[in-house]
């Protein structure tokens, strides 16, 4: 691979959407699209009435009629849904999800890699989740088949990714070991994926896949070794993010304190040797905190391959976030009144996660107090061992008393918000409850947010992801496009 000076950070729920990453990849660098909670999204797209007519131009160039029939079927509306009907949403996943599932989940992954490939010859990536697990194969297989060059994954340790991908290359059924609370030693939970069960026929139609690239998201060199030691296949890079990057991140090291602000305090234990990763003779990419073309430089000279930034794209032209929620918080960081806080609670995972604080979204605490606890879309769920040795679902932004009666702590209720509902309605799909309540979105951003002004040229209010690679990049701009 022709190695990008920068990595577009994947951002979910479709904030790097397919049109950012197209962007982004045309102009030579690596363009990401977010793998996460992709399936609602397609479905959302259809039932707005794919006004443009993208989604069902990428649908038409799947393989497989049947399939993408039924999505039609099940989701499009012509002209759109009215304001007060609610979105039709996807299953959430289980261990055994049913076929129309996997489908949904691939398929949305494929239409999402083939729009940001579309036209050009530049690389594209997908961004998904270890936390995530159950839909990561059919996202994978997805992503596989339009083509897609690069997976990053991050938020926990993706040993299994690396051999799935070798094996979906050439449409051989796989799993995934997933992670159960409460299980034993000797306890093997497995989801399955098989190509030909869930597209009967479509290894003669497509042939051998293309196996793209793998490059896990890091916080330490001991993760990075333990990665290289005990993934099932290549691995072929790294991205080492740090506690300053938006979304989830890596609990500190060791003990955890807050500071006076109630935010995980980070220390020299987190801080990455890279003369140690360098020795490991992989090529690595730095993360949070490198929105500024003197710290690009700087990643560069300490033997980096280049850097990954989200938040400026974050707030940039192309980026799927809801226009009037960008343009509030550039007017903030114009005003200097931005603010990014670090909450230990927010995420029903557990991890870190960064809220951009904003009147009326879910950083709000009336905003938050005025909202009933559901769970309906699942992505964050946990899967736990019951006394009878069965699998079950739980997430600690569920109704209180559901979370309890499943073995959960009550404690781990408290201050938790539904990510998936408020990320899906950050990017504009927000889910109308029967009673009329509308899903508030949710911001997450890195600490750069108080710097994006940067990129505002003389006398304008809002930047293209043009402008945030010309500004960080300067003279590589001529380097050529990277390919895969």
């Amino acid at each position: 691979m022709n190695l990008p000076k920068l990595i577009q950070g994947g951002m979910g729920v479709a904030i790097s959407d397919w049109r950012l990453a197209k962007t982004v990849s045309k102009l030579g660098q690596l363009g990401v699209v977010s793998g996460t909670g992709i399936s609602r999204v397609l479905a959302s797209r259809l039932m707005d009435g794919d006004i443009s007519g993208n989604v069902r131009r990428a649908l038409a160039n799947f393989s497989l009629p049947e399939p993408v029939q039924q999505i039609i079927d099940r989701y499009y509306t012509p002209g759109g849904k009215s304001a007060t009907t609610p979105y039709k949403t996807p299953a959430a996943y289980t261990i055994k999800p049913p076929k129309f599932l996997d489908q949904v989940t691939a398929i949305a992954n494929y239409v999402e890699v083939f729009l940001a490939k579309e036209g050009h010859s530049g690389i594209v990536g997908i961004n998904l989740l270890e936390k995530v697990q159950m839909p990561n194969l059919a996202s994978l297989y997805g992503a596989m088949l339009a083509g897609v060059d690069v997976v990053l994954m991050g938020a926990g340790i993706p040993t299994q990714i690396a051999g799935i991908l070798d094996k979906l290359s050439n449409h051989e059924p796989v799993s995934y070991r997933l992670d159960v609370h409460g299980a034993d030693k000797d306890d093997d939970h497995r989801i399955h994926f098989d190509p030909e069960s869930v597209f009967p026929g479509i290894a003669k139609l497509v042939g051998k896949l293309k196996r793209p690239k793998f490059l896990p998201i890091i916080s330490s060199v001991v993760l990075a070794q333990a990665l290289i030691k005990r993934s099932e296949g290549a691995v072929d890079g790294f991205v080492i993010e740090g506690p300053t990057a938006g979304g989830h991140n890596a609990p500190p090291r060791g003990t955890v304190n807050l500071n006076e602000k109630g935010e995980p305090v980070y220390g020299e234990k987190d801080v990455v040797d890279l003369d140690k990763m360098k020795l490991l003779g992989l090529p690595f990419w730095l993360a949070g905190g490198y929105g500024n073309p003197k710290q690009v430089q700087s990643a560069l000279e300490a033997g980096a391959a280049g850097v990954q930034v989200g938040t400026a794209f974050s707030l940039c032209n192309e980026s799927g976030m809801r226009a009037d929620l960008k343009q509030r918080l550039i007017d903030k960081v114009r005003a200097e009144e931005a603010q990014v806080f670090t909450s230990p609670l927010v995420s029903p995972t557990g991890f870190p996660f960064k809220v951009a604080q904003l009147e009326g979204t879910l950083s709000d605490p009336d905003a938050y107090g005025a909202r009933n606890r559901i769970c309906d879309l699942g992505f964050l769920r946990i899967l736990y061992k019951r006394e009878d040795g069965s699998v079950g679902y739980r997430c600690a932004s569920e109704p209180v008393d559901a979370f309890v009666k499943k073995g959960g702590v009550i404690e781990d209720t408290v201050n938790r918000s539904c990510l998936c509902n408020n990320l899906t309605a950050t990017a504009g799909f927000p889910q109308v409850r029967k009673d009329g309540y509308v899903e508030e979105p949710i911001i997450t951003s890195g600490d750069d947010l108080v710097a994006v002004g940067q990129f505002l040229k003389e006398g304008k209010t809002s930047y293209s992801a043009e402008d945030v690679i010309r500004y960080l990049l300067g003279p590589f701009m001529n380097a050529g496009p990277a390919t895969a």
